[in-house]
Protein backbone atom coordinates (compact mmCIF):
# COMPACT_ATOMS: atom_id res chain seq x y z
CA UNK A 1 0.00 0.00 0.00
CA UNK A 2 2.87 2.10 1.09
CA UNK A 3 4.26 1.72 -2.23
CA UNK A 4 1.61 2.22 -4.47
CA UNK A 5 0.97 5.81 -2.64
CA UNK A 6 4.60 6.89 -3.56
CA UNK A 7 3.92 5.90 -7.27
CA UNK A 8 0.72 8.17 -7.09
CA UNK A 9 2.55 11.00 -6.15
CA UNK A 10 5.93 10.89 -8.44
CA UNK A 11 4.70 13.92 -10.04
CA UNK A 12 5.63 16.06 -6.76
CA UNK A 13 8.90 15.68 -7.72
CA UNK A 14 8.09 17.37 -10.63
CA UNK A 15 8.01 14.16 -12.85
CA UNK A 16 5.34 12.36 -15.42
CA UNK A 17 5.21 9.40 -17.30
CA UNK A 18 5.28 9.37 -21.35
CA UNK A 19 5.43 5.38 -21.64
CA UNK A 20 5.20 2.43 -19.63
CA UNK A 21 8.11 2.90 -16.97
CA UNK A 22 9.29 5.61 -18.37
CA UNK A 23 9.77 8.71 -16.21
CA UNK A 24 11.18 11.77 -17.64
CA UNK A 25 11.05 15.32 -16.17
CA UNK A 26 8.06 17.74 -16.51
CA UNK A 27 10.81 19.84 -18.08
CA UNK A 28 11.39 17.66 -21.12
CA UNK A 29 10.90 19.14 -24.35
CA UNK A 30 8.09 15.99 -24.98
CA UNK A 31 6.07 17.10 -22.10
CA UNK A 32 5.83 20.60 -23.25
CA UNK A 33 4.68 19.29 -26.85
CA UNK A 34 2.00 17.14 -25.98
CA UNK A 35 0.88 19.57 -23.26
CA UNK A 36 0.62 22.10 -25.84
CA UNK A 37 -1.57 19.76 -28.27
CA UNK A 38 -3.56 18.91 -25.41
CA UNK A 39 -4.46 22.60 -25.26
CA UNK A 40 -5.46 23.07 -29.16
CA UNK A 41 -7.66 20.23 -28.04
CA UNK A 42 -9.72 22.43 -25.20
CA UNK A 43 -9.42 25.25 -27.12
CA UNK A 44 -11.21 23.89 -29.40
CA UNK A 45 -13.66 22.51 -27.40
CA UNK A 46 -14.51 26.48 -26.06
CA UNK A 47 -15.14 27.06 -29.97
CA UNK A 48 -17.62 23.36 -30.14
CA UNK A 49 -19.63 24.88 -27.10
CA UNK A 50 -20.56 27.83 -28.95
CA UNK A 51 -21.29 27.07 -32.47
CA UNK A 52 -24.18 26.10 -33.68
CA UNK A 53 -23.40 24.42 -37.23
CA UNK A 54 -23.05 20.62 -36.97
CA UNK A 55 -21.21 20.77 -39.84
CA UNK A 56 -18.51 22.83 -38.05
CA UNK A 57 -18.55 21.02 -34.94
CA UNK A 58 -17.67 17.74 -37.19
CA UNK A 59 -15.22 19.76 -38.25
CA UNK A 60 -13.65 20.46 -35.30
CA UNK A 61 -14.21 16.82 -33.93
CA UNK A 62 -12.17 15.67 -36.97
CA UNK A 63 -9.00 17.88 -35.90
CA UNK A 64 -9.37 17.02 -32.18
CA UNK A 65 -9.31 13.68 -33.02
CA UNK A 66 -6.12 13.76 -35.30
CA UNK A 67 -4.56 15.90 -32.51
CA UNK A 68 -4.94 13.35 -29.98
CA UNK A 69 -3.05 11.25 -32.36
CA UNK A 70 -0.35 13.54 -32.72
CA UNK A 71 0.03 13.62 -28.87
CA UNK A 72 0.22 9.74 -28.29
CA UNK A 73 2.88 10.19 -31.19
CA UNK A 74 4.59 12.63 -29.72
CA UNK A 75 4.76 10.83 -26.09
CA UNK A 76 6.78 7.93 -28.15
CA UNK A 77 7.82 9.87 -30.98
CA UNK A 78 10.51 6.57 -32.01
CA UNK A 79 7.79 3.68 -31.81
CA UNK A 80 5.45 5.07 -35.06
CA UNK A 81 2.39 3.70 -33.47
CA UNK A 82 0.13 6.75 -33.27
CA UNK A 83 0.56 8.60 -37.24
CA UNK A 84 -1.98 9.95 -39.26
CA UNK A 85 -2.07 10.73 -43.10
CA UNK A 86 -1.22 13.58 -45.23
CA UNK A 87 -4.97 13.57 -46.40
CA UNK A 88 -5.65 15.51 -42.93
CA UNK A 89 -3.21 18.20 -44.01
CA UNK A 90 -5.14 18.15 -47.33
CA UNK A 91 -8.24 18.65 -45.26
CA UNK A 92 -7.15 21.63 -43.91
CA UNK A 93 -5.81 23.37 -47.24
CA UNK A 94 -9.04 22.15 -49.32
CA UNK A 95 -11.56 23.35 -46.21
CA UNK A 96 -9.92 26.59 -46.39
CA UNK A 97 -9.40 27.66 -50.15
CA UNK A 98 -13.56 27.54 -50.00
CA UNK A 99 -13.55 30.08 -47.46
CA UNK A 100 -10.84 32.29 -48.95
CA UNK A 101 -12.93 32.36 -52.02
CA UNK A 102 -15.92 34.52 -50.17
CA UNK A 103 -13.20 36.67 -48.03
CA UNK A 104 -11.91 40.09 -50.09
CA UNK A 105 -8.76 42.09 -48.35
CA UNK A 106 -11.03 44.11 -46.21
CA UNK A 107 -11.94 41.30 -44.49
CA UNK A 108 -8.38 40.96 -43.28
CA UNK A 109 -7.11 44.11 -43.06
CA UNK A 110 -6.84 45.21 -39.56
CA UNK A 111 -9.45 42.58 -38.06
CA UNK A 112 -8.89 42.01 -34.23
CA UNK A 113 -10.15 39.33 -32.08
CA UNK A 114 -14.02 39.91 -30.87
CA UNK A 115 -16.01 40.30 -33.75
CA UNK A 116 -17.98 37.94 -32.60
CA UNK A 117 -17.63 35.42 -29.81
CA UNK A 118 -16.92 32.21 -32.04
CA UNK A 119 -14.36 34.13 -34.05
CA UNK A 120 -12.51 34.99 -30.76
CA UNK A 121 -12.48 31.38 -29.75
CA UNK A 122 -10.57 30.79 -32.24
CA UNK A 123 -8.51 33.17 -32.63
CA UNK A 124 -7.26 31.81 -28.99
CA UNK A 125 -6.99 28.75 -30.65
CA UNK A 126 -4.84 29.83 -33.19
CA UNK A 127 -2.26 31.50 -30.43
CA UNK A 128 -2.65 28.58 -28.59
CA UNK A 129 -1.78 26.70 -31.74
CA UNK A 130 1.17 28.63 -32.75
CA UNK A 131 2.28 28.55 -29.15
CA UNK A 132 2.44 24.52 -30.00
CA UNK A 133 3.99 24.94 -33.46
CA UNK A 134 7.03 26.27 -31.42
CA UNK A 135 7.41 23.82 -29.42
CA UNK A 136 7.68 20.44 -31.80
CA UNK A 137 10.29 22.66 -33.30
CA UNK A 138 11.85 22.74 -29.86
CA UNK A 139 11.28 19.16 -29.47
CA UNK A 140 12.46 18.42 -32.65
CA UNK A 141 15.86 19.46 -32.34
CA UNK A 142 16.36 16.77 -29.70
CA UNK A 143 13.75 13.91 -30.60
CA UNK A 144 12.55 12.99 -33.74
CA UNK A 145 9.22 14.80 -34.79
CA UNK A 146 7.31 13.64 -37.51
CA UNK A 147 7.12 16.24 -40.44
CA UNK A 148 3.55 15.11 -40.85
CA UNK A 149 2.93 16.53 -37.23
CA UNK A 150 5.04 19.88 -38.34
CA UNK A 151 3.02 20.76 -41.78
CA UNK A 152 -0.51 19.67 -40.24
CA UNK A 153 0.13 22.19 -36.90
CA UNK A 154 1.11 24.44 -39.25
CA UNK A 155 -1.87 24.28 -41.17
CA UNK A 156 -3.59 24.35 -38.58
CA UNK A 157 -2.91 27.45 -37.32
CA UNK A 158 -3.77 28.77 -40.79
CA UNK A 159 -7.18 26.91 -41.03
CA UNK A 160 -8.00 28.35 -38.10
CA UNK A 161 -6.98 32.21 -38.57
CA UNK A 162 -9.54 31.70 -41.96
CA UNK A 163 -12.29 30.35 -39.86
CA UNK A 164 -12.25 32.99 -37.04
CA UNK A 165 -12.04 36.08 -40.38
CA UNK A 166 -14.99 33.98 -41.92
CA UNK A 167 -17.02 33.72 -39.02
CA UNK A 168 -16.45 37.13 -38.64
CA UNK A 169 -17.87 38.20 -42.24
CA UNK A 170 -20.59 35.45 -41.87
CA UNK A 171 -21.45 37.51 -38.57
CA UNK A 172 -22.01 40.71 -40.00
CA UNK A 173 -23.68 40.12 -42.83
CA UNK A 174 -26.59 37.93 -40.87
CA UNK A 175 -26.80 41.09 -38.50
CA UNK A 176 -27.68 43.29 -41.48
CA UNK A 177 -30.36 40.27 -42.97
CA UNK A 178 -31.88 40.03 -39.55
CA UNK A 179 -32.55 43.56 -38.82
CA UNK A 180 -33.79 44.05 -43.03
CA UNK A 181 -36.33 40.76 -41.57
CA UNK A 182 -37.42 41.98 -38.36
CA UNK A 183 -37.55 45.38 -39.40
CA UNK A 184 -41.32 47.08 -38.85
CA UNK A 185 -43.15 47.24 -42.64
CA UNK A 186 -43.04 50.59 -44.73
CA UNK A 187 -45.43 53.02 -43.11
CA UNK A 188 -47.69 52.42 -46.64
CA UNK A 189 -48.27 49.07 -45.31
CA UNK A 190 -48.79 49.24 -42.22
CA UNK A 191 -52.62 49.67 -40.26
CA UNK A 192 -52.02 52.22 -37.47
CA UNK A 193 -54.88 51.92 -34.96
CA UNK A 194 -55.85 54.58 -32.07
CA UNK A 195 -54.94 52.64 -28.50
CA UNK A 196 -57.11 54.81 -25.89
CA UNK A 197 -57.80 53.01 -22.22
CA UNK A 198 -57.31 49.35 -23.49
CA UNK A 199 -60.33 48.65 -21.22
CA UNK A 200 -63.10 50.66 -23.21
CA UNK A 201 -65.12 48.35 -25.07
CA UNK A 202 -65.01 50.82 -28.32
CA UNK A 203 -62.07 50.09 -28.49
CA UNK A 204 -61.55 46.55 -28.36
CA UNK A 205 -64.17 46.50 -30.81
CA UNK A 206 -62.36 48.82 -32.95
CA UNK A 207 -59.60 46.13 -32.90
CA UNK A 208 -61.42 43.51 -33.88
CA UNK A 209 -63.07 44.85 -36.15
CA UNK A 210 -59.69 45.93 -38.08
CA UNK A 211 -58.30 42.22 -37.18
CA UNK A 212 -60.96 40.83 -39.21
CA UNK A 213 -60.83 42.96 -41.60
CA UNK A 214 -57.13 41.95 -42.52
CA UNK A 215 -57.85 38.61 -41.68
CA UNK A 216 -56.84 37.92 -38.50
CA UNK A 217 -60.02 37.38 -36.51
CA UNK A 218 -60.19 38.53 -32.78
CA UNK A 219 -56.89 40.08 -31.27
CA UNK A 220 -55.38 36.97 -29.13
CA UNK A 221 -56.33 37.88 -25.48
CA UNK A 222 -55.59 35.99 -22.02
CA UNK A 223 -58.65 33.83 -22.25
CA UNK A 224 -57.95 32.63 -25.57
CA UNK A 225 -54.30 32.11 -24.41
CA UNK A 226 -54.97 30.26 -21.23
CA UNK A 227 -57.07 27.75 -23.47
CA UNK A 228 -55.02 27.07 -25.70
CA UNK A 229 -52.23 26.33 -22.68
CA UNK A 230 -54.84 24.09 -21.32
CA UNK A 231 -54.81 22.25 -24.35
CA UNK A 232 -51.24 21.49 -24.86
CA UNK A 233 -50.97 20.65 -21.10
CA UNK A 234 -53.35 17.87 -21.54
CA UNK A 235 -51.54 16.53 -24.35
CA UNK A 236 -48.09 16.96 -22.30
CA UNK A 237 -49.50 14.99 -20.12
CA UNK A 238 -51.00 11.93 -22.19
CA UNK A 239 -47.46 11.75 -23.92
CA UNK A 240 -45.77 11.58 -20.58
CA UNK A 241 -43.80 15.57 -21.03
CA UNK A 242 -43.22 17.58 -18.26
CA UNK A 243 -42.78 21.77 -20.34
CA UNK A 244 -43.03 25.47 -20.13
CA UNK A 245 -45.34 27.00 -22.38
CA UNK A 246 -45.34 30.58 -23.44
CA UNK A 247 -48.15 32.36 -25.61
CA UNK A 248 -47.09 35.92 -26.81
CA UNK A 249 -48.84 38.20 -28.92
CA UNK A 250 -48.13 40.30 -32.27
CA UNK A 251 -45.40 41.94 -31.32
CA UNK A 252 -43.89 39.08 -29.15
CA UNK A 253 -45.11 40.51 -25.72
CA UNK A 254 -46.08 37.66 -23.59
CA UNK A 255 -49.63 37.10 -22.63
CA UNK A 256 -49.51 34.09 -20.52
CA UNK A 257 -46.96 31.27 -19.25
CA UNK A 258 -47.07 28.19 -17.62
CA UNK A 259 -44.98 26.21 -16.07
CA UNK A 260 -46.03 22.44 -15.33
CA UNK A 261 -44.63 20.72 -12.10
CA UNK A 262 -41.29 19.25 -13.00
CA UNK A 263 -40.72 21.35 -15.54
CA UNK A 264 -36.76 22.58 -15.96
CA UNK A 265 -36.40 25.67 -14.57
CA UNK A 266 -34.68 26.98 -17.54
CA UNK A 267 -37.12 26.28 -19.14
CA UNK A 268 -39.45 29.42 -18.87
CA UNK A 269 -36.57 31.64 -20.47
CA UNK A 270 -36.41 29.31 -23.27
CA UNK A 271 -40.18 29.00 -24.35
CA UNK A 272 -40.73 32.50 -23.95
CA UNK A 273 -37.74 33.44 -26.59
CA UNK A 274 -38.91 30.50 -28.86
CA UNK A 275 -42.62 32.40 -29.24
CA UNK A 276 -40.70 35.58 -29.37
CA UNK A 277 -38.67 34.42 -32.06
CA UNK A 278 -41.33 32.65 -33.65
CA UNK A 279 -43.28 35.90 -34.52
CA UNK A 280 -40.10 37.91 -34.91
CA UNK A 281 -38.87 35.71 -37.51
CA UNK A 282 -42.42 35.01 -38.88
CA UNK A 283 -41.59 30.94 -39.38
CA UNK A 284 -41.40 27.74 -37.21
CA UNK A 285 -38.05 27.88 -34.90
CA UNK A 286 -37.39 24.47 -36.45
CA UNK A 287 -36.84 25.82 -39.52
CA UNK A 288 -35.18 28.80 -38.15
CA UNK A 289 -32.54 26.63 -36.99
CA UNK A 290 -31.33 25.39 -40.63
CA UNK A 291 -31.26 28.59 -41.42
CA UNK A 292 -28.33 29.96 -39.32
CA UNK A 293 -26.03 27.85 -40.22
CA UNK A 294 -22.71 28.64 -41.91
CA UNK A 295 -23.78 30.16 -45.39
CA UNK A 296 -27.34 30.10 -44.10
CA UNK A 297 -29.62 32.93 -45.02
CA UNK A 298 -29.39 34.11 -41.28
CA UNK A 299 -26.27 32.57 -40.30
CA UNK A 300 -25.26 34.81 -37.33
CA UNK A 301 -28.96 35.91 -35.96
CA UNK A 302 -28.66 32.82 -33.25
CA UNK A 303 -26.41 35.52 -31.59
CA UNK A 304 -29.14 37.48 -31.10
CA UNK A 305 -29.82 37.57 -27.36
CA UNK A 306 -33.96 37.22 -27.49
CA UNK A 307 -33.52 34.87 -30.25
CA UNK A 308 -33.83 30.70 -30.55
CA UNK A 309 -32.97 28.47 -33.42
CA UNK A 310 -34.43 25.32 -32.15
CA UNK A 311 -37.79 23.26 -32.21
CA UNK A 312 -40.65 24.42 -30.26
CA UNK A 313 -41.39 28.05 -31.58
CA UNK A 314 -44.31 28.65 -33.59
CA UNK A 315 -46.53 31.44 -35.26
CA UNK A 316 -50.03 31.99 -34.62
CA UNK A 317 -52.25 32.73 -37.38
CA UNK A 318 -55.59 33.78 -37.98
CA UNK A 319 -56.96 34.35 -41.81
CA UNK A 320 -52.81 34.71 -43.15
CA UNK A 321 -52.13 37.27 -40.62
CA UNK A 322 -50.00 36.63 -37.47
CA UNK A 323 -51.85 37.42 -34.19
CA UNK A 324 -49.27 35.96 -31.59
CA UNK A 325 -46.68 33.33 -30.74
CA UNK A 326 -46.53 29.89 -29.27
CA UNK A 327 -43.42 28.64 -27.31
CA UNK A 328 -43.18 25.41 -25.84
CA UNK A 329 -40.24 23.83 -23.80
CA UNK A 330 -39.26 20.85 -21.77
CA UNK A 331 -37.91 18.07 -23.81
CA UNK A 332 -35.89 17.93 -27.35
CA UNK A 333 -36.16 20.31 -30.60
CA UNK A 334 -38.32 17.47 -32.06
CA UNK A 335 -40.22 16.96 -28.95
CA UNK A 336 -41.14 20.70 -28.18
CA UNK A 337 -42.04 21.02 -31.74
CA UNK A 338 -44.56 18.43 -31.75
CA UNK A 339 -46.10 19.62 -28.75
CA UNK A 340 -46.10 23.42 -30.52
CA UNK A 341 -47.94 22.01 -33.75
CA UNK A 342 -50.46 20.32 -31.81
CA UNK A 343 -51.34 23.58 -30.35
CA UNK A 344 -51.22 24.96 -33.37
CA UNK A 345 -53.81 22.32 -34.92
CA UNK A 346 -55.93 23.13 -32.16
CA UNK A 347 -56.21 27.13 -31.71
CA UNK A 348 -58.86 27.52 -34.43
CA UNK A 349 -60.94 26.07 -31.93
CA UNK A 350 -60.39 28.01 -28.86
Amino acid sequence: MEQNQKKLHTGDKGLTTLQPGSQVSKADERVEAIGSAEEIIAALGSVRAVTTCPIFTSKLIRVQKTLRTMAAGLADPRGGKFVFSAEEIDYLEADMEKMREKLTEADWQDALPGGCEQSARLDVARAVTRRAERALITMDKRYAVAETFKVYVNRLGDWLLVNARYSDLLNEEEKTKAAETVSPAPAAQTVTVPAPAPTDPTVQAVLEAVMNRLGGGQVLDLGKATRLIEAIEKKAVETGKKAVIAVVNAEGNPIAVHCMDGAFLVSYEVAVKKAYTAVAVKMPTSELSKLVQPGGTFYGLQNLDKIVTFGGGIPLYVGGVIVGGLGVSGGTGEEDHVLASYGVSVFPSI
